[in-house]
């Protein structure tokens, strides 16, 4: 196998509804262990989310988890993830169903540069950028 670059992403206790979310938007298969599953007793921990993990269809790979009592959370604005490339239709859909529920900081749409870019903070407080190459979007619209 070779290396990757995978966001690991904490939460409070909403990892399990967040991977869930990413899945319902990005496609693709939620695999989840909780902390009961690896032997914790608390019932108030059992059910929190040691470790999560999304694989996409499109070979995205994003991993969550829910911060066990005793560790500081790290929430949101620790994480901005960037989507990018020349899928037209793929990364249109993706920014319109991460900002369902969440904000649209700056609309998906054409910039100085060229390209079509947009900024969104999804429901989970998850900072995300999309970036479509101008020529892509210019070659759709023909």
């Amino acid at each position: 196998m070779a290396s990757r670059l995978n966001p690991y992403i904490q939460f409070a206790d909403t990892a399990g509804a967040a991977l869930e979310f990413y899945r319902s938007v990005l496609g693709g298969e939620v695999a989840v262990s909780t902390f009961g599953d690896m032997g914790t007793t608390d019932e108030l921990l059992a059910t929190k989310v040691m470790h999560g993990q999304l694989e996409t269809p499109a070979g995205f790979t994003l991993m969550a988890s829910d911060t066990p009592p005793g560790m500081e959370p790290k929430f949101a604005g620790n994480i901005t993830i960037s989507l990018s490339g020349d899928d037209v239709a793929d990364l249109q859909g993706w920014f319109a169903g991460l900002s369902e529920g969440g904000s649209v900081n700056m609309p998906l749409e054409k910039q100085m540069w060229g390209d079509h870019y947009g900024h969104l903070t999804d429901k989970f407080g998850i900072d995300w950028l999309v970036n479509i190459s101008g020529d892509a979007v210019e070659a759709s619209q023909k």
